[in-house]
């Protein structure tokens, strides 16, 4: 038996699977995040650590499997935190995760266009890199032995003693080579970080080592079992989603919308508008990390007064395509599409005396579709293949969404009936960790399920091409404001 982890932004979730894939239980444990001053966020990695035992416990008691069944343990997670930790593995400051954006100062003077062309990436104080820098300067005397993971690889460390990070994350973190597919010693440079200070690079699907005693105290599992190097949320989400092959548009809806595509080829975005990063099969996923798209509805729920998602999902059912001229920026948490702006807020456009919350509701649901859109024309100009688009996440459930999506982009939406396919992803290279499949494209293969299929409707595509096209006017409108400096 296998158990499937992802330690996701506002929670902890797991399944637990047999050898062939099939989910028998599933279960979630809440965490908090802090935001202490705007454009900060972090967590206590103690937190997700916490969550472990209960969740784990949980997941067994839904599947009513015993915990000595267990034999391989896969991670997946939240990309694009960074914590410094002392040689013992205890963090020395609150994990910033990935929305977190204090960094921005330390990107003056990086070379952009060669942390694009050596990492494949778009260089952002979003990125590990930039927030190992301004913990060494936060923490002074006391980060000079310091060690640095992400939220995943941190975990394993304290699973297994193993300090390792798989190709994914890697790639993520503004000094890996992606050609090479080794640490880049022109960027570690760049950024004053050694490769010492940062852990091995494995397979996500590689055994990282056996739970450990204290592993066995954190988890409640048996020492032991096989723990695989994991991966981030980004590719464990799709790929729990049953994708190994190019074809599909995925879009990820969770507290951030993380869209992206399978190639073969390491195709670089010189637009400065998509990122290309490893993936467990092999492929290169061309994507974008997202912007806060569950995270506004959720904000948004609490603004306007709605008593939960849902209901906000019902009242936007009320309002007509275009939500009668408002528009919503998704820029919460700042921009990454239709361009990457750190220092972006998001905004509420063309309210008049006429509009209610009900048009608010649905010009949020309609802005986070319209940052897709933004990021499906830019890999059709790259020639990604795309046939369909994979909705995963929290925010699938949705189908006024899923719609939405569908006629904007002419494409349909397909929704696996599990949503919180990141914990699934994790168990699929727990498989491949564990022996049960031979590599992560088979073991893809093995998830089943039943879909549900969104066909556009030809007839709206005119009127949302016209609403796209004011939002991307109304984004070029506040540009300049966005990129005034802080006060």
């Amino acid at each position: 038996m296998i158990i499937g982890i992802d330690i996701g932004t506002q929670s902890a979730k797991a399944v637990v699977a047999d050898e062939n894939l099939g989910i028998l239980g599933s279960a979630a444990q809440s965490y908090a995040v802090s935001y202490p001053k705007p454009g900060w966020a972090e967590q206590d990695p103690h937190l997700w650590e916490a969550a472990l035992g209960p969740v784990i416990e949980a997941a067994l008691r839904d599947a009513g499997v015993p915990k000595e069944k267990i034999t391989t343990l896969g991670l997946a997670g939240q990309l694009d935190g960074a914590i410094a930790t002392d040689e013992g593995g205890n963090p020395l400051h609150p994990c910033l995760i990935w929305v977190d954006k204090r960094a921005t100062d330390v990107m003056t003077g990086i070379p952009e266009n060669k942390v694009q062309a050596i990492n494949g990436i778009v260089a952002d104080p979003s990125h590990m890199a930039a927030k190992i820098v301004w913990l060494k300067q936060a923490l002074g005397e006391v980060a000079r032995n310091a060690r640095y993971h992400q939220p995943v690889s941190w975990l394993v460390e304290r699973l297994t003693a193993e300090r390792v990070m798989d190709h994914g994350h890697a790639s993520t973190t503004m000094l890996y080579d992606l050609k090479s597919k080794t640490w880049s010693e022109e960027l570690l440079s760049i950024f004053g970080i050694s490769a010492d200070e940062l852990p091995r690079i494995d397979n996500s699907f590689a055994s990282a080592g056996k739970l450990s005693p204290a592993g066995a105290a954190i988890t409640g599992l048996p020492a032991g079992i096989s723990v695989a190097v994991g991966t981030g949320d980004d590719f464990s989400n799709p790929l729990g989603a049953g994708l190994a092959e190019p074809g599909q548009l995925a879009c990820c809806l969770g507290t951030a919308e993380v869209v992206g595509a399978l190639d073969s080829e390491p195709k670089i975005d010189h637009s400065g508008l998509l990122q290309t990063l490893g993936y467990p099969t092999g492929h290169y996923f061309i994507e974008n990390p997202g912007w806060l798209s569950g995270g506004s509805v959720e904000w948004a729920v609490g603004i306007l007064g709605f008593d939960s998602p849902a209901h906000l999902d019902q009242a936007a059912q009320s309002v007509p395509l275009g939500s009668d001229g408002v528009l919503f920026l998704p820029t919460l948490g700042g921009a990454t599409a239709p361009e990457w702006i750190a220092s972006a807020r998001g905004c509420f456009y063309g309210l008049t005396p006429a509009h209610d919350r009900h048009h608010m509701a649905r010009a949020v649901l309609e802005g986070c579709a319209f940052a897709m859109r933004d990021v499906a024309d830019r890999l059709h100009e790259m020639q990604v293949p795309l046939e369909s688009v994979f909705l995963l996440g929290g925010g699938a459930r949705s189908e006024l969404w899923a719609q939405i999506r569908a006629d904007l982009t002419g494409l349909p939406v397909i929704v696996p009936d599990v949503a919180d396919t990141s914990p699934v992803g994790a168990a699929v290279l727990a498989a491949v960790a564990g022996g049960y499949h031979e590599d992560v494209s088979r073991a893809a293969a093995a998830i089943g399920g039943a879909r549900k299929t969104f066909t556009p409707n030809p007839a709206l595509k005119a009127a949302y091409d016209d609403t796209h096209g004011a939002y991307r006017r109304l984004f070029a409108s506040l540009k300049p404001v966005f990129e005034e400096p802080s006060r």
